[in-house]
């Protein structure tokens, strides 16, 4: 069985983790800090019972008080819509909860995605894993180790990709290891970590962070997850030019949202944004229709119309993938923008 090697010098710094412990779970301390009146509120807060309600104060402060539809708020606040039930949308919506082995999933030939923590920083209420069996794929170190026999064993696979919940909610050390002992195997090539949590809170980026990712021996991408350009805080740029200069590759992926970033002047603001800051728009997904999600959803013709507005106005390399990811499909589906409307 493979062994989880131990990265040494490795000091933990615990900013980032006080200040995760600090985050708004209460949507009315939350709307009381942004002075919003929650005297009619009372029948969304209960949304939260479906899925709890998490918000790093950093990202808060980048909402704008007083505005009930701040775009960052928006994805984050519980409302009783998400009570509803719509036809075609389900509690797993990419078929991912019947796992061969525990914590893995290899849904891609070539690529192997590992669920390295459930937990989030944020809990964003379109979220398509927000009804995953997470505790069912919480690792232990030897099951961890069993994962990676799988990886050494599979000379097809050329890239691991550390997912949740969140992996940066680990903590550095245990990242570390896992980096090594991937390292170790010869045919991995690629190391990619897909995570929120630089973006709502850039103190993760710390230098026990920067210490252990920089001297990984393989390509590594960092894929963040950020939908508007108001997300993308001058801290997080700061922290995202260390990493470039240290030869991370910075990618984003977004999720087109109803109210948030459905029209061509939001996106081609996010798109220009965060290729201002070293990052390149990779994806563009439409909504996962995830149980409780609903009101969230873009009509796929309004998401075309979209796309072709702004491959007229930014330059190719700007303009990310439109594409949808159907469960069972041995990756994302681009979205044609010459067929007519899906049904």
């Amino acid at each position: 069985m493979a062994q989880i090697i131990q990265k040494k010098h490795i000091t933990v710094e615990q900013n980032w983790q006080k200040e995760l412990a600090t985050g708004f779970t209460d949507p009315f301390s939350l709307l009381r800090y942004l002075n919003l009146d929650t005297t009619d509120f009372g029948s969304h807060a209960e949304a939260r019972r479906l899925f709890p309600m998490r918000v790093p104060r950093f990202f808060a402060s980048l909402m704008q008080k007083g505005n009930w539809q701040d775009p960052l708020l928006q994805q984050v606040l519980p409302v009783k819509q998400e009570f509803l039930s719509a036809p075609g949308f389900s509690a797993d919506p990419l078929e991912e909860h019947a796992t061969a082995t525990p914590g893995l999933l290899h849904k891609y030939r070539s690529r192997v995605l590992l669920i390295v923590r459930g937990g989030c920083a944020v809990n964003c209420r379109y979220c398509f894993r927000r009804h995953f069996p997470y505790a069912d794929n919480s690792l232990s170190k030897q099951e961890l180790a069993r994962n990676i026999d799988y990886i050494a064993a599979h000379p097809v696979i050329d890239e691991v990709i550390l997912s949740g919940g969140d992996p940066l909610m680990a903590k550095d050390t245990h990242l570390a290891e896992l980096a090594n002992a991937l390292s170790a195997i010869p045919h991995i090539k690629r190391l990619r970590i897909h995570s929120r949590l630089p973006v709502v809170m850039p103190s993760r980026l710390d230098t026990d962070f920067m210490r252990w990712f920089s001297a990984v021996p393989l390509q590594r991408v960092l894929v963040l997850h950020v939908n508007h350009a108001n997300e993308i805080s001058e801290q997080l740029v700061q922290r995202l030019r260390s990493l470039r200069e240290a030869g991370v590759t910075l990618l984003n992926q977004a999720v087109l949202l109803k109210g948030i970033n459905d029209d061509a002047d939001t996106q081609q603001q996010l798109n220009e944004t965060l290729f201002n800051a070293g990052v390149m728009p990779y994806y563009l997904h439409t909504l996962d229709k995830v149980q409780g999600s609903a009101h969230f959803d873009v009509p796929l013709q309004t998401a075309r119309e979209i796309m072709a507005e702004l491959i007229k106005r930014l330059p190719g390399f700007m303009v990310p993938k439109l594409v949808t990811e159907i469960g069972g499909q041995p990756g994302k589906t681009p979205i044609d923008l010459r067929l007519h409307p899906l049904e």
